[in-house]
Formats: structure tokens, sequence, C-alpha cells
């Protein structure tokens, strides 16, 4: 593991401290590209402006001549929690700029993981026809939907299109769904300056654009317009569960979730998630969305079906959501228990593909006849991190018909583009992904079971072309030295406060300590006494047994944990320097 640290502009540095802000954050938001104190401003008013994210009027206008026409509408969810959070914003949105008209005819359904795969496919269209309605809406998927869409249509169906993810691309030219409004930041022509925008970000805008619309047309005036920042506590669950770059828009529609969760302004059902992960809303963070409440959404599509994620979102009866929650929570316990059992054949699978010593290949691909296809990506995501090289599971296909498919969800490293990938072996393979898509971190695809062998030679193929040995090395990026008058139990809570995550790293700290002892606890944790420029210091590595050496090189994060009435302080090591 090589350890680097950020560079630190000194006059950002300087114009942020001189601007109140905290020096160490100062310091630390200079290092992650700030360089102004306005781009802290985390106010509504300084959301990127609805009218730039393309089509969002014209999804207003639809969605305003439906209300006013009492039509039906019905939303096409995606089974992982930002499609489940983009659901709940769309129903409780639409449910509530309808209110001043006396509508509420929207429902939803969500795709199951197995049985229908993934987005708006024809048989989903066929049941969303059936339970009578007029308007058909997708949240987190849509735009690779081409037959889906296109069915919608011919059953009658008008189709609002609300997604990020990007399209499909045949022979060089971008497939776009025909004869539907397609709202998405990724699609051709459109101009939106936060590329990173969640699902559940984008229903967002659309129901910001819808609540203009509605104003103009003289349904409710500035003055008692309903209030939708209510829904920003999920728009900010569902922005940090999926993993989106928390660019500076992205950062602000989670700064203004977590402002009303910390109040104690949330729906029931992510107050009950709160409670059954332990977690305190008036502490909340950008950590507890992606560690606490989305993963136990997230086992709900996986395991079981996200209906019951998408009904905890929705309810307003405090009893119904607590149940929901424990249920989720139960279901979030067995995912672990699969997720386990699968890493460990996984990792053990890999180990075996190489001796000891050996550089392990440049992509590597999993398959257990064993495994279960909702489980995949998690898995992936692990074996990646183990191993720092991209990395397919395979799980096989659980639909009726396709037995003999096989569901592989991807994860990759720093300098390869796995959608990018995969289009390469496409295009060098025909025929051998049946189905594939995602992004350059995260991507999906489906082979016959017969081509894995010919898939994973040519994942390896365009990875030998694609990575080097610098960008292979395992690196980890951090803030350099704790400056020792930071070396504060109150300093935790003052790092706390931003929002951190994807594309705008938590605080991350590197240096030389002397081990002073060090035992093993829980069975596969390591506690430590460290000794840091001079002052004794807890330090805990968690899921790490092996010794460290008496002197050693660490990354670490600051954490307080309370004892006997006291806060004190502790790093919580990442890496080691070797």
């Amino acid at each position: 593991m090589k350890i680097t640290q950020r560079d630190v502009p000194p006059r950002a540095a300087w114009a942020l401290e001189q601007a109140g802000v905290h020096p160490l954050l100062a310091r630390l938001f200079a290092a992650r590209g700030i360089a102004h104190p306005d781009e802290l401003d985390d106010g509504l008013a300084k959301l990127l402006p609805p009218d730039s994210l393309h089509n969002t009027q014209a999804a207003a206008r639809t969605l305003a001549d439906a209300m006013q026409q009492g039509l039906r509408l019905c939303v096409v969810a995606d089974y992982d929690c930002d499609g489940a959070t983009a659901c709940a914003v769309a129903v409780r949105g639409l449910r509530l700029l309808g209110a001043p008209l006396g509508f509420d005819r929207v429902g939803y359904l969500v795709p199951d993981r197995v049985h229908d795969g993934y987005g708006l496919t024809p048989p989903i269209a066929e049941r969303v026809k059936a339970c009578g309605a007029d308007v058909l809406i997708t949240v987190d998927n849509g735009i690779a939907s081409i037959e889906g869409v296109a069915h919608a249509k011919t059953l009658g169906l008008q189709v609002l299109v609300t997604d990020h993810h990007l399209p499909a691309v045949a022979q060089g030219h971008t497939l776009l769904p025909q004869g539907c409004v397609i709202v998405n930041p990724n699609q051709p022509d459109c101009g939106f300056a936060s590329k990173s925008l969640a699902g559940v970000g984008v229903m967002f805008y659309v129901l910001l654009s819808l609540r203009a619309e509605l104003r103009a047309r003289g349904v409710f005036s500035v003055q008692d317009q309903p209030k939708i920042d209510s829904l920003l506590p999920l728009v900010a669950l569902g922005t940090v569960a999926d993993v989106v770059r928390l660019d500076a828009n992205n950062r602000r529609l989670v700064a203004q979730g977590l402002k009303r969760v910390r109040a104690g302004a949330m729906p029931a059902g992510m107050a009950a998630l709160m409670r059954v992960a332990s977690r305190q809303p008036a502490r909340a963070s950008a950590f507890d969305f992606g560690f606490a409440l989305g993963p136990r959404l997230n086992a709900a599509g996986r395991l079981s079906d996200m209906t019951l994620g998408i009904e905890c979102l929705l309810t307003d009866d405090l009893e119904r959501a607590d149940e929901l929650a424990r249920t989720l929570d139960g279901i979030n316990r067995e995912r672990k228990t699969i997720e386990g059992d699968m890493r460990d054949a996984a990792l053990a699978y890999v180990e075996d593909m190489f001796d000891a010593g050996d550089e392990p290949p440049p992509a590597v691909v999993v398959f257990d006849p064993e495994f279960h296809e909702g489980v995949v990506g998690i898995v992936a995501s692990r074996v990646k991190d183990k191993l720092h090289r991209p990395t397919f599971v395979f799980a096989p296909s659980g639909a009726a018909g396709k037995e003999h498919e096989l569901k592989g969800s991807g994860r990759s490293i720093a300098g390869f583009h796995l959608r990018d990938a995969l289009d390469l072996v496409a295009k060098r393979h025909p025929g051998v992904l049946l189905r594939f898509g995602g992004h350059a971190m995260a991507a999906g695809c489906t082979v016959a079971e017969e081509h894995l062998d010919t898939f994973e030679a040519a994942l390896q193929h365009v990875a030998h072309e694609w990575l080097d040995a610098a960008t292979l090395q395992r690196r980890i990026e951090t803030d350099g030295p704790l400056p020792p008058e930071y070396r504060r139990p109150e300093v935790v809570d003052t790092l706390a406060q931003p929002v951190w995550g994807q594309g705008f790293a938590p605080p991350l700290f590197a240096d030389e300590v002397d081990v002073l002892s060090q035992r093993i606890v829980g069975e596969k944790h390591l506690a430590l006494k460290l000794k840091h420029q001079g002052a004794l210091v807890d330090g805990m590595w968690f899921g790490h047994t092996e010794p460290l050496p008496a002197r050693a090189r660490i990354a670490y994060r600051l954490d307080a944990d309370e004892w006997q009435g006291q806060k004190r302080l502790r790093f919580l090591i990442e890496a080691l320097a070797q």
C-alpha cells in the first residue's frame, strides 16, 4: 500500500480561513478543490436551476396536464436505494403538489430483481396498463429501455423517463427511447452542470419544475405553494447510497437533507430505520445514510421485495414504519450472512487462481453456482477492495426460462471505465454479452454460462491494454499528518458537520506512530495503544488481525468513543504503508 498526501493550495486555504472557516477544515476543503467560501454555501438558492436540466419543463407540462385531467400516474421504480427513494419522492411529491387540485391518483410498481430484471420491460409496461394507469413515469431507470418504452406507447400510455444512467450505444450512435419525454443529465444535448445527479435528484428537479408550472397556471401562489423541501431527507439518502460523486450541487442536496434529519424532520420510515440501526438523528451524517440506512433498504431489493422498502419510506403511520423497519433490518442481517459466505468463497477462489506471492490478473472474474444474484455486487466490491483489481462476480439467473444465463455485477478501480470496457468486449466478441450497462466504477452484465470463459479472457485482455503497473498499485490518498493541536475529541464533531463522500473524500490523516501494544478483540479486530507525536492515543483497526511493527506509518480517521462519561479520541486505522 502506497500512502500519498493531497496537495493543499495555500492561497485557497488562507482565503477560506480568513472567511471564518475552521483552520483544519480550510486545509481539508482546499485540498479537495474548494477555492472560495461561496462554494461552501449549501443554501437551496445555490442549487442549479431546474430549467437548466433538459426537458424538465416538458416533463412539468406533461404532469400538470395529467393532474388537471385527472389521469392516473404510475411510477416504475428500481430495486435499489436510489430507486426506492426516487419512487418515494415521486409519489409523495406528486400527491403533495396535486393536493390543491384534489389529485392523488399516484401509484407505483417496482420490478423484481430475479423475475423481471432491470428497468422498464414490455411485461412491466403491460402490468402498468393493467393497473389502470394513463401515464408511466420511470425513476432511476428507463434511458436504456428502448423496447419497454415502445411497448408502453403501443398500449396508449404516456411515458416520462427520469434517469441518470448512461444511454445505450450501438455502432457509435447513442440510442434513446422514442416518443417520450426524457429527463436525464447524461443524455445528449443536456447542459446540466451536475452530471452526477442521482436518480432521486433527477425526480426532485422534475418536481421543482412541476411546482413552477402549476404556480404559473394559478393553482397556487408563491405564498401558499406546497413545501417540497420536506422531501430533501429522502433525496439526501438516495444520493449518498447510490455513491454518486458529491459535486457541489449534490453536496448541497445532501446538506439540506441532513439539516432536516438532524432537526428531526424526516419521514416516519427514515426515523424508524435510524432507530433500528441505533443511529441518533441529531448527529446524523452522510456515513449513516451510506452504511446504516442504505444497506437496510438495499437488502429488500437484493433478497426480497423492494416494495417493503418503498412502503417504509411512504408510510406516515409510526407503528407501520417501525414494523417495516424491523423487517428490513432482519432481511439485512440475512444479507450479511449470505454476503459473508459468498465473499469467503470468492476470495478463496481468487487465491487459488494464482500461486502465493504472485500478482493477481489485471481483472478478476468469479462465478459459483451457489451464489445469490442479489448480492454479487457487494461481493464484487469486497474482492475489488481486497485485490485492487476490476472485478466481476457472477451468479445463476433465477428467472424462469433463463437458467443458463449468468447475472454479473462489477466494481472497478480508478483508471478503468467498467462500462466502456464492457462495450469494447461486446464489439470484439458479438453475442457474448446478452445485456450490459452501468457507469465507470460499477456495471452489470448478463452472459450465457457457455460464454463465461470467453468473457473472462476478453475482459482481462482489455485490462492488460488499459492498466499499467502504477495504476494496479494500491494507493491511498490522505491529508498528511494531523497537527497535534487538533488531537482532541471535539475535533471529531467539527469534522462530522460537512458532507463527505464519493468525490469529496472524508478526512484521512497519515503519520508515523509507535505501536506500544496490540491485541485482538472480537476475534477479528485489532486494538492498539499508540504514541503519536509524543502523546498516547488509542487505535482500532476493524476487520484486521495481522500485528503491526513497532514503528508504523498508518492512514487513519479520527473517532471518539465514550467511556465512563468521558469522550476519548481514537484513531481508526485504514491502511498501513508497506
